[in-house]
This record gives structure tokens, C-alpha cells and sequence, in this order.
């Protein structure tokens, strides 16, 4: 993929924040956690474009771990990648759940805390890219 790409990745990173901040606003908290993990997944993988990198995967602690320059990554931005990885599949699915669906199990405050886990990955990611 072109290394010019990489702000493609960033401008749909951030509209998906944008989307999930509407979600919250809606009372759909788990489609609000879900943009925010993508989000996250695509500032990452601007990131990943932007050094040269291959890229490749949903997971998003591996992909931040997993950066091709090697770059240390803080272990709070780690936390912050796993707590999101989690919404990848149990925000959209039922069988994820003993019974119910996601919108029955999400919290407001969970959506909450994905975006602003997203955020600070979106921005570690901004960073990474100015240059």
C-alpha cells in the first residue's frame, strides 16, 4: 500500500470517532464501543502505513506492539488496546452473551471509556505521523 495512504486511514479513524461520540448520543453504546475499537484499529494501522510497514489483522495490541520502527509503546496505551479489542466482537454479537443482545449489555459508560480509549490510540497515532 502507498505510505501516502496513511492519512486516508487517519481521516476515516477520526470520522469513526465521530460516529461513535453520535452513537452515544443515540443510546447505542455498543455500536459507539465497536467505531471506537475501529477507530483505534485504523489510526494504528495509518501508523503501521506511514512507517512502511506491513499490515495486517484485527488485533489491536499486536498491531500497537507490533509497530515495524519498534517504537515503545506506554503500557497504558497496551490497556487501552486490549479494553477496545474486546469490543471487536462481543459489541455486534448475541452468541457473544449467555442470552440478550449487545444493546441490552453495554453501558453508556462503557461506550464512554471506548471512545476515550480510542482517542488516545487515535492520537498516539497523530503523533506518530506529523513528521
Amino acid at each position: 500500500m502507498s505510505p501516502e495512504r496513511y492519512r486516508d486511514w487517519l481521516q476515516q479513524a477520526l470520522w469513526d470517532l465521530d460516529h461513535a461520540r453520535l452513537a452515544v448520543q443515540e443510546g447505542h453504546f455498543e455500536w459507539a464501543a465497536f467505531a471506537a475499537e475501529q477507530a483505534a484499529g485504523k489510526a494504528i494501522k495509518a501508523l503501521h502505513i506511514f512507517l512502511r510497514g506491513a499490515v495486517w489483522g484485527h488485533d489491536l495490541t499486536l498491531l500497537l506492539e507490533g509497530l515495524p520502527d519498534g517504537r515503545p509503546v506506554s503500557k497504558e496505551l497496551v490497556e487501552r488496546a486490549k479494553a477496545l479489542h474486546k469490543h471487536y466482537l462481543n459489541a455486534r454479537y448475541p452468541t457473544m452473551f449467555a442470552s440478550g443482545t449487545p444493546r441490552e449489555h453495554y453501558t453508556k459508560t462503557e461506550a464512554e471509556k471506548a471512545i476515550a480509549d480510542a482517542e488516545a490510540l487515535f492520537e498516539f497515532a497523530r503523533q506518530g505521523t506529523a513528521g
